[in-house]
């Protein structure tokens, strides 16, 4: 595209024509103020009015104001970011948006990262001139509305998931964009108009989606965020018959220590570990060897598909360890549940083994054991409450899910010096990592640790590279041939479930040349969950990914089928791959979705 010459703030620029402006300056570090537009996104909804800028094209005298999220390049245009006006008018937007706010910050879930609180200080907010005061109002009923409006606090917490509280929502409407441009579920929109109009959901239900996050994780206040369980971990703690054990998700070592000041990307393995033992957890395992059990399961179950390749069991083989993905199946396409694979996230892996296996192996009664699983990701919170993933149909495999979020609030909280404490490993008894295990955190990682595992399973050899780059990185649909074992098999990697959606209409019209297909419903895949820290977009997940795939290279076991964990575990416990016992604990079955939760609220209300 052709450039144009433009002035902003009397220096000259030269910029691709029709480019938004305000990504312009943001890329140039120009001063302007935004709440509502986030680079994840391409196009604004325009609605904060915080980026207003002064704008005179070539055929005009005087400027005029604009919002530049949605201002395009024009040649000779002149534009000033900030002046004396701007500043005012902004300071003015931000007051009407923080009133609502007033005092809440220091005891607020998002303090210090919020992004409506850090424009609030940079713009010098410490009045509140447009709060007004219950004995200036004269109507009773007037008083009373305000008093609610002011002590309204999170109103839908009937998802195991994601709370909303929408005294704290600005109305920029980035969680709508989430749910529709990333993951084209639609869970969220405007309600009413004028005065009167809020985000939320369809008849007001329950928030009842795929619990992905992703609204979470681009919301700039604390208007939604994930359910916080930390209360209930540490009273499990404290309990003196509880064994408590944390397992912690591949993608954590490579995004927590963004919560402490470090760079994104930086592992922050060892201090991690010692700072959920100083968390008072009595062991720390990695959910590596959780990801591991999955590729052997997997690879397992895609090589029988391969070879029978049955109406009951069909081809493409779809991946199966994202919930969100799955809930998005079971709620839009149950036809497509038999191409899912029955393997277990790694999640329940680990928590099928830590109950049943290492019960054993440590003589503690599952009852007395507490699996407290650190994740990106707030679905896993409702996978845990699944009814198939429990132990003899009433203790559940894993009690309790934290983002990554929550427990770097823990550690805050409980005065844990991360940044200094000395690194620690994790257990060893269920804590073998592997490379294949710690790339399923990015985008193309579970189909690539598959294959390493596939290609030994079928040919007997490693694949002649263990790097399939052609799978990596944050496009949102890569693909890849191989040949296994004299098969040529196509390979497609998808992130987020807007691209799920295209390729699954394609399975269902019989238009589909894949063998396997890996899908995560979050861009980047694990590394960008919902339930990772904030802020997140593109440069932060490529920091992420490629932290991953170097540590891979540095470990001395790659593929999931040489960890000597799991190979102890199938030669003491399990078996075989596969086998009756590994299809109980490491398998599983997918339904049909109902939505509970919403049938429920409105038969409450016909009633």
């Amino acid at each position: 595209m052709s450039s144009v010459k433009i002035k902003i703030n009397n220096s000259e620029y030269s910029v691709e024509a029709k480019r938004k402006i305000l990504s312009f300056c943001r890329e140039k570090d120009l001063p302007v103020a935004s709440l509502c537009q986030h680079p994840d996104f391409l196009k604004s909804e325009a609605v904060c009015r915080l980026c207003l800028v002064k704008v005179r094209y070539s055929n005009e005298e005087n400027f005029r104001l604009l919002p530049s999220c949605v201002l395009e390049a024009e040649k000779d245009m002149e534009i000033i970011t900030q002046d004396s006006e701007i500043m005012r008018i902004r300071k003015t937007i931000l007051e009407l948006l923080f009133w609502e706010h007033a005092g809440q910050c220091a005891h607020c879930y998002r303090n210090m990262n919020c992004d409506l609180q850090k424009l609030a200080l940079e713009y010098d907010i410490d009045g509140f001139r447009f709060l007004p005061k219950e004995s200036e109002i004269d109507d009773q009923e007037e008083r009373e509305r305000l008093r609610d409006r002011l002590s309204r606090k999170i109103f839908d917490t009937a998802n195991p998931s994601i709370a909303r509280d929408n005294s704290k929502c600005v109305e920029c409407r980035r969680c709508i964009q989430a749910c529709d441009k990333i993951q084209s579920v639609k869970a969220l929109n405007t309600q009413k108009r004028g005065c009167q109009m809020g985000v939320g959901t369809e008849y007001y239900t329950p928030l009842e989606c795929t619990f992905c996050g992703q609204c979470a994780v681009h919301c700039p206040t604390a208007a939604i965020i994930e359910k916080n369980d930390s209360v209930a971990v540490l009273k499990a703690i404290k309990n003196p018959r509880k064994t408590v054990i944390a397992q912690v998700a591949p993608s954590v070592r490579a995004t927590i220590g963004e919560e402490f000041g470090f760079l994104p990307g930086t592992l922050t393995t060892g201090k991690m570990v010692a700072s959920l033992r100083k968390c008072g957890f009595d062991f720390v395992f990695d959910v590596i060897t959780g990801a591991d059990f999955t590729i052997v399961e997997e690879s397992t179950e895609l090589i029988n598909r391969i070879n029978e390749n049955s109406p009951k069991h069909p081809l493409p083989l779809f991946t199966s360890c994202c919930p969100a993905w799955v809930l998005f199946c079971e709620q839009n396409y149950p036809e497509i549940l038999p191409y899912l694979s029955s393997t277990r996230s790694p999640q329940q892996m680990m928590g099928s083994l830590v109950k049943t296996y290492y019960a054993q192996k440590i003589k503690v009664d599952p009852t007395n054991i507490v699996l407290v699983s650190i994740m990106p990701c707030t679905a896993k919170k409702y996978e845990i409450t699944r009814p198939e993933f429990s132990l003899n149909n009433q203790e559940k495999n894993v009690d309790y899910v934290l983002t990554v979020r929550e427990i770097a609030h823990l550690i805050k909280n409980l005065n844990i010096p991360f940044a200094e404490i000395k690194d620690e490993d994790f257990d060893p008894a269920l804590g073998v990592s592997t490379g294949a295990g710690l790339i399923f955190s990015a985008s193309g990682g579970v189909a690539e640790a598959a294959l390493r595992t596939a290609s030994f399973y079928l040919s007997g050899k490693n694949l002649p590279t263990l790097e399939l780059k052609e799978i990596r990185g944050i496009k949102g649909v890569k693909e890849a041939s191989l040949k296994l074992g004299g098969k040529n098999l196509k390979i497609a990697v998808v992130q987020t479930l807007r691209n799920a959606r295209k390729i699954v209409e394609q399975v269902l019209k019989d238009d589909s040349p894949y063998h396997f297909i890996e899908v995560m419903a979050c861009p980047g895949g694990c590394i960008g969950g919902g339930g990772q820290p904030i802020p997140v977009n593109d440069t932060v997940r490529k920091a992420r990914i490629k932290s991953i795939y170097l540590a891979d290279k540095n470990f001395p076991i790659r593929e999931s089928h040489n960890n000597p964990v799991v190979k102890e575990v199938y030669r003491d416990f399990l078996y075989a791959p596969g086998s009756r016992k590994a299809e109980k604990l490491l398998h599983t079955k997918h339904y049909p979705y109902s939505f509970p939760l919403r049938k429920k609220h409105l038969t409450d209300l016909k009633n």
